[in-house]
């Protein structure tokens, strides 16, 4: 698995691109970049693309849901991209445990998915 984050609009926005199956392993590092731009910039936007993710492996599951109950707080909004039906199928069930808007957008509509992120705060 292969992770990239690159700030976008001023760090007012992460871009989290990841590929392959995430591991436990890539938790550490992951979280230590997401926590280091929160206590730079505070809340943000992510554009989540899931564009060539290909899941979790077993031991990874658990730390994905310990950051999402710990960071969900930290994000305005979520934008999901992707090209698969489970991806669309994920961003609804992510919807139920969350305040945060969370949106999904195929892979052609990343322009869209910007620009949502970008709309005024709700």
């Amino acid at each position: 698995m292969s992770f990239q984050i690159l700030e976008e609009h001023g760090g007012r926005n992460l871009l989290i691109n990841v590929r392959g199956k995430l591991a436990k392993e890539d938790y550490k590092e992951f979280v230590k970049e997401f926590e280091q731009h929160f206590r730079q910039y505070g809340k943000f936007g992510v554009l989540f693309d899931m564009t060539g993710f290909h899941g979790w492996k077993a031991n990874a599951l658990w730390d994905e849901m310990k950051f999402d109950a710990t960071h969900c707080v930290d994000i305005d909004r979520l934008a999901m991209v992707g090209d698969k039906k489970w991806e669309r199928d994920l961003t609804q069930f992510s919807q139920l445990f969350t305040r945060t808007p969370i949106q999904y957008f195929n892979q052609a509509d990343i322009a869209d998915a910007r620009t949502w992120l970008n709309d005024e705060q709700m």
